[in-house]
């Protein structure tokens, strides 16, 4: 018998991250803060602001999420799934989330895995990376609103400016955010 035969036989697969217990703790405990967040510090600058941010913590929580568990697509559309549920209980547009966050949520997902594969994923990718999330899941539900209601021009022009400052929002938060989420879990 050859030496070749008597080895046994490994299989390396790429890991696409995973949606276990850890992975959904933390999503739970950053959605649990996101929705704090959304009713507190949300409600304080809208109002600041006079409507122009409305941040959407839910969205930085799921985007965090993605960063740090690194879902395949699959995975991730669970993740803005579960994000869109949350946002159910606060919305005024019920059910438009759904879209929104899960066609996000893969996008956020696809951008980490295109930026991880070109080594460590900095806060500045980070925060492009939320911020086009952001603007995708805004103008995927300003659509949708605007096809329900049939105000097209006049929603657009007071939704896009709010969407954009929303994304810039959510890009700073999560970038600040990233590294000392990661530093925590003892992630490399």
């Amino acid at each position: 018998m050859s030496n070749a035969a008597t080895q046994p036989r490994t299989v390396s697969a790429t890991d696409h991250g995973t949606l276990d217990v850890r992975a959904l703790v933390l999503l739970a405990v950053l959605l649990a803060a996101g929705f704090i967040l959304n009713f507190t510090v949300g409600k304080a600058i809208s109002s600041i602001s006079g409507g122009v941010i409305s941040p959407e913590f839910i969205i930085s929580a799921f985007c965090l999420t993605i960063l740090v568990v690194r879902p395949n697509l699959g995975q991730a559309l669970v993740i803005g799934l579960i994000s869109a549920a949350v946002i159910q209980i606060t919305t005024s547009s019920p059910f438009i989330d759904f879209a929104a966050e899960g066609i996000a949520a893969m996008l956020m997902a696809a951008i980490v895995t295109a930026a991880s594969r070109r080594g460590t994923i900095s806060p500045v990718a980070a925060a492009v990376a939320t911020f086009a999330t952001t603007l995708v899941s805004g103008c995927i539900f300003m659509v949708i609103k605007m096809a329900m209601i049939g105000l097209v021009a006049e929603l657009a022009a007071a939704m896009l400016p709010v969407v954009a400052a929303t994304a810039v929002f959510n890009g700073i938060l999560v970038a600040a955010l990233y590294l000392p989420i990661k530093k925590a879990l003892k992630l490399s």
